[in-house]
């Protein structure tokens, strides 16, 4: 499973919050990435999410963390089990330090639910 964000959620994902705006991080996580995540588990240990970055033209650290470190702040959320069948897609030089960024974000949410 593949999640393109700028296909399918925004090419100008910004924000945490809805009072931040209609492409914020939360509204992602919630309605994007949470669902795909779940339903990605439910099919199996073989299946995987890929999130692609390529078509934003880039993200605030705020959306970052929300969307991606939020997920363990979700209740009852199998974070750890999606940690393992997610993983960041990024073939443009210029956004891979978004890329980074996300890994970060969920490698801190891990030890803070450990």
């Amino acid at each position: 499973m593949t999640i393109d964000i700028a296909a399918q959620f925004s090419r100008h994902p910004s924000g945490r919050v809805e009072a931040d705006g209609p492409d914020n991080g939360e509204r992602f996580r919630n309605e994007l990435l949470a669902p795909v995540l779940l339903k990605a588990l439910d099919r199996g240990e073989n299946q995987k999410v890929v999130v692609d970055i390529d078509g934003c033209r880039s993200f605030g650290s705020s959306f970052l963390e929300e969307a991606f470190g939020g997920l363990s702040r979700l209740p009852s959320f199998p974070f750890a089990e999606a940690l393992e069948i997610l993983s960041i897609r990024s073939a443009k030089p210029h956004l891979q330090i978004y890329r980074d960024a996300i890994l970060e974000y969920l490698a801190d949410a891990k030890t803070q639910t450990a």
